[in-house]
């Protein structure tokens, strides 16, 4: 793939299959209604794109463009950061790190349609993410398992969450307390088709992730096999892009479009990454049958 040149921007392939670095603008809450609609188009084509140098950016102003892109949306059971509306905090001292492969609150049957994340505090070395294109893995599926796929129903879960939770070592227990309580506050299970079909695009993308418990149907053993089939194709090299950030650097991502990880190989380094997330979703099947809650306690 070749770099191309929209109207007002340079749109620049980071990877064959997902992942474009928008050139030429400044992001901000007053863009031009021209240019948002080329970086629209843009995600639309590459699934998660690129602003390097934002560094003008603040909560306030982050959260004046990521509403350009949808209605501000509130996490089920996670709080926004202090003196914010809408910001959710990843914070390394506090232990907030994503390092599994997931799509985010696939637990609940309206899933966040478009993630803005902002590099604030970054490692000298490590604490890249990495998108999938979940569209390129259905289509590299063989016929008979995307036949088997197109039928298929996950129960997604935000369980997994809390087994991961692991808050470091230097936070004093009154706080580590206060985060699992959050954490733990609701328990949610959905069920979500395992190949959804894109609202705006009408592509077919495999929805699944670290939340995808098991498949409807099928026993835990049989789930996890075929878990790992489907996933293993999302997250082949192929359908990869890798970032590596810098201070100042935002990503937008179609998150019903993609799975990410956060890798966390930067040791005791501190990393803080900002996220504003909008717009929602109830995915459907090729068959227009929607997802629906089955938990919440």
């Amino acid at each position: 793939m070749t770099e191309t040149k929209t109207q007002q921007l340079k749109v620049v392939p980071v990877a064959g299959r997902i992942g474009a670095e928008i050139q030429g603008v400044q992001l901000s809450g007053d863009l031009d209604l021209a240019i948002f609609s080329e970086i629209k188009q843009a995600l639309n084509d590459h699934k998660v794109v690129f602003f390097k140098g934002q560094n003008h950016l603040d909560d306030a102003s982050q959260e004046a463009f990521a509403k350009l892109l949808g209605e501000p949306y509130a996490h089920p059971t996670v709080p926004v950061k202090d003196n914010t509306n809408y910001i959710f905090e990843l914070d390394s001292e506090r232990g907030a790190k994503a390092n599994h492969w997931h799509t985010d609150v696939t637990f609940v049957p309206e899933v966040p349609k478009y993630s803005v994340l902002r590099g604030v505090t970054i490692p000298d070395v490590g604490g890249d993410t990495v998108w999938a294109n979940t569209n390129e893995a259905y289509e590299d599926l063989p016929d008979g398992l995307k036949k088997l796929a197109d039928g298929l129903w996950a129960i997604h879960t935000n369980e997994y969450d809390y087994a991961q939770f692991k808050p470091a070592e230097n936070i004093d227990d009154e706080v580590k307390k206060k985060y699992r309580d959050v954490f733990e506050s609701t328990i949610y299970k959905t069920r979500h088709p395992v190949v959804h079909v894109h609202a705006e695009t009408g592509k077919r993308h495999l929805l699944l992730g670290g939340f995808a418990g098991r498949v409807e149907g099928y026993t835990t053993s049989e789930s996890e096999r075929l878990l790992s089939i489907f996933d293993s194709y999302v997250t082949r090299l192929e359908n990869t892009v890798r970032w590596q950030w810098s201070e100042g650097d935002v990503a937008i991502w179609d998150n019903l479009a993609t799975q990410h990880y956060a890798i966390a190989d930067y040791g005791e380094q501190h990393r803080v990454v900002r996220r504003v997330t909008v717009g929602k979703d109830v995915p459907v099947n090729k068959e227009n049958e929607s997802s629906r809650l089955i938990v919440k306690k």
